[in-house]
């Protein structure tokens, strides 16, 4: 039965990853007589590698495990990756947000978007069900992480993430952000489950999602309506269990 389940869940994700990559083929202009060209070329390229591709996931496990944080919350509130540091969100950072989310398509990449102005986003972060921290590299503030619908509870809660100063893109400081705030979760809070929505069908995202250990939990069809554009949103869940197999370093 488990292997069954997790087989659907697979094919749900494959099914998913191909409505992204369709598209991306029609919004980069190809025509849709030249789709299955598209997927015969594909269909050549994986014969020409003479091997079916590998059936493990390949996790950030080369880049991440438990040790590589430093943590320094009990005696200064502080989690660093590598290069990136993670304190609690201090309210001089909100207007550097407020202009991260001012960029094209940013804003509406959430779920649901942010508030807009400076006063609305300080209310916004101080709710008690909502922890975030400034993500710093070398000691300047770059972006954003944090927990929504805390669920002391259940044992869970929704984790959204943004590196929004301009030039920090590309250097591997949201991965790094997001594994430092996976440890806040579970290791510091002592949660079980961390979940993340996101918009429609976007291929980078599940990938990068699942090296973390995330898996799909379910698609709401048409759940987001943008300007004139119904939007698919996607869940995808951590588990702490799965979490600690695959980062704990044995």
């Amino acid at each position: 039965m488990e292997k069954t389940a997790n087989r659907q869940q697979r094919d749900q994700m494959l099914k998913l990853v191909a409505k992204g990559f369709y598209n991306e083929l029609t919004n980069y202009g190809v025509q849709k007589d030249e789709i299955l060209r598209v997927a015969s070329h594909l269909l050549d390229n994986l014969m020409e590698q003479g091997q079916k591709p590998g059936k493990d996931v390949p996790y950030y496990r080369d880049m991440f495990t438990l040790a590589t944080v430093k943590d320094e919350w009990a005696t200064g509130k502080q989690l660093a990756v590598q290069h990136v540091t993670l304190r609690p969100l201090e309210l001089a950072v909100i207007p550097k947000v407020v202009e991260w989310l001012q960029a094209p398509g940013v804003r509406d990449s959430f779920v649901p978007a942010f508030p807009e102005t400076q006063a609305e986003l300080q209310k916004y972060f101080t709710h008690p069900r909502r922890q975030y921290f400034g993500v710093y590299f070398e000691d300047q503030p770059v972006g954003i992480v944090g927990g929504e619908n805390l669920d002391r509870a259940a044992g869970k809660l929704e984790m959204k993430k943004l590196v929004g100063q301009s030039g920090s893109q590309g250097k591997g400081i949201g991965k790094r952000a997001t594994f430092g705030f996976l440890y806040y979760a579970f290791m510091i809070l002592g949660l079980n489950k961390v979940y993340i929505h996101s918009r429609d069908i976007n291929m980078s995202n599940l990938n990068i999602n699942s090296r973390f250990g995330f898996e799909l939990e379910g698609v709401f069809r048409e759940d987001l309506k943008v300007g004139d554009q119904r939007q698919d949103v996607v869940r995808m869940a951590l588990f702490k269990s799965l979490w600690l197999q695959i980062f704990s370093g044995g």
